[in-house]
């Protein structure tokens, strides 16, 4: 099985731009990879296309002989932007490899564990700023069926939150606790951007509202001071999408630094390496749960490792989305009571449509954390990710 064609994509999606790859190859098969990176897209594109020459005259269907290559050859290991790239085409060739036999990639790792898998809303949220507002986007989301929700309620903070800060995130906390009380989980996003006293602070005062974890509290760097947190605070502690291969992760187990760990699929080494990361955690007993909040082919990837890992605890699903994430995307998966239904369908079970990629070009958009907008992160006509909910 050889390559014959190699293009690469970059879609808006509103608050970033999704980035596939798409392989082709002489069988008359193709697969499709996710490398959404924000704010990178175009270097994205770059890594992606030099990726294409170590595909060229050799079988694609020998994924992991590539991937050793690919890693070893970049010489430049690690990062954001290598890292992911090399993600997007190994899943891309799993999708491949999987249609070829007819099978779902799950298939290809030992077969299923589960048919469905519990899921947590990400931008449930959309446009509340109160404390009641937050409360009543809440009880609408756990009517869906979710299992647990996440934000972040620090608004603009960076580093240090003053105590008016902290009293005003922790009314917001309060005021969704109380309402979801006993229905659904709550998760709390730092989105890595506080000092350790800060980041020790907040993980105190949350101690008494029984979360399920508080996210990424620290700036990223210093695996040691997630250590050190952990041991200071009652309140579970996650962290892992800014982490790349089982080599970072080692030092996670290795010092304590989390309770439950979150590689992505389209930036960690793709959906073999974190299968080689699930593995690693349930020896040290931890619950693997992906950072999932790109588009519908590392959706789609995450999925097939929900399916075939045994610690695989919550799939993390952007609760609404840009209204042509249905036009871009053929997606085979169902929401069903806040559950992510698992397809059967060959490969990873989604394809794209090129053409209604062209229709939503590349948009430049910039960071929109730390700028006290981050309420406001769809359009307003956004619609609901999966409108197949049951």
């Amino acid at each position: 099985m050889k390559l014959t064609n190699f293009k690469t994509f970059v879609c808006d999606a509103y608050r970033t731009n999704w980035v596939f790859v798409k392989i082709e190859t002489d069988n008359g098969l193709h697969g499709w990879g996710e490398a959404t990176l924000e704010y990178k897209e175009q270097a994205m594109v770059g890594a992606l296309n030099d990726l294409r020459r170590g595909l060229e005259h050799r079988d694609l269907s020998d994924i992991e002989a590539w991937w050793q290559d690919a890693y070893r050859d970049a010489y430049w290991r690690g990062g954001a932007v290598l890292t992911s790239a090399l993600s997007a085409v190994e899943m891309a060739l799993w999708d491949i490899k999987g249609k070829s036999l007819g099978v779902p990639v799950y298939q290809l790792f030992g077969g299923k564990v589960r048919t469905r898998v519990p899921c947590y809303a990400n931008a449930w949220f959309a446009n509340a700023k109160e404390p009641a507002q937050f409360a009543d986007k809440a009880e609408e989301a756990v009517k869906l069926g979710y299992k647990a929700l996440k934000w972040d309620p620090f608004g603009s903070a960076f580093r240090a939150l003053p105590v008016s800060g902290l009293r005003k995130s922790l009314d917001m906390v309060e005021a969704v606790v109380d309402r979801i009380s006993g229905q659904a989980e709550v998760i709390i996003e730092g989105h890595g951007r506080f000092e350790l006293p800060t980041a020790r602070r907040i993980a105190r005062a949350l101690e008494d509202y029984d979360i399920l974890w508080l996210e990424e509290p620290l700036i990223p760097g210093n695996l040691e001071n997630y250590a050190r947190l952990r041991a200071e605070t009652r309140t579970p502690i996650s962290l892992g999408e800014r982490l790349y291969t089982r080599w970072d992760y080692r030092e996670v187990f290795e010092k304590g630094c989390a309770d439950f760990i979150q590689p992505d699929v389209s930036h960690a080494g793709g959906i073999s390496e974190l299968r080689k990361i699930a593995a690693i955690a349930e020896m040290w007993q931890i619950a693997f749960c992906p950072h999932n909040p790109s588009g519908p082919v590392a959706n789609a990837a995450t999925l097939q490792l929900a399916a075939c890992t045994p610690n695989f605890l919550y799939l993390e699903t952007m609760a609404t989305d840009v209204p042509w994430r249905n036009e871009v995307a053929r997606e085979t998966c169902q929401l069903v009571n806040g559950e992510m239904l698992i397809s059967d369908a060959p490969g990873l079970g989604v394809d794209i449509d090129e053409e209604a990629i062209l229709r939503h070009p590349y948009q430049v958009h910039d960071l929109r954390h730390y700028t006290g907008a981050l309420t406001s992160i769809r359009p307003a006509d956004a619609t609901a990710t999966f409108t197949a909910q049951v």
